[in-house]
């Protein structure tokens, strides 16, 4: 299913582990209400605004899923609002890039995000519609 012009419900929900586990990921009504506006207020304007493709390795998960991926209890990944993504590439260059052009649209107002997140020297970037979270932007180490 089609969310965006670049964005499917396949890719944000396709996983590595529970396809190998047998995990049922399917969301729900309300996951897929999130996964919608994920995709539409978030990754489609970061993706026009990047120019290039997105690549998403973890988008939601449900319970067993983020329980296997050793998630936290807290994931905004469990509500379908949260996404871990990279650059075409996957190079830390080019993810530093893709986390600069989302805290410039987050910093001059173009898109509200829960958190904005550097994992790990630009490893990947995850990002997230606003929760208990609004426009934050960490780099973890």
């Amino acid at each position: 299913m089609q969310l965006t012009q670049h964005f499917t419900l396949e890719e944000l929900t396709q996983s590595v582990t529970a396809r190998n586990r047998s995990i049922d990921n399917t969301p729900n009504k309300s996951e897929l209400a999130n996964l919608r506006l994920l995709a539409e207020s978030v990754l489609e304007p970061l993706r026009q605004a990047y120019g290039k493709p997105i690549v998403v390795s973890s988008g939601f998960r449900c319970a067993a899923l983020n329980k296997a991926v050793g998630g936290s209890r807290t994931s905004q990944h469990l509500l379908g609002q949260a996404a871990d993504i990279h650059a075409l590439s996957g190079s830390p260059e080019d993810n530093k890039a893709l986390f600069e052009v989302a805290a410039s649209l987050v910093n001059t107002g173009k898109i509200k995000v829960g958190q904005l997140i550097d994992e790990y020297g630009y490893s990947w970037v995850h990002i997230s519609t606003p929760g208990r979270h609004v426009n934050n932007i960490i780099h973890i180490k």
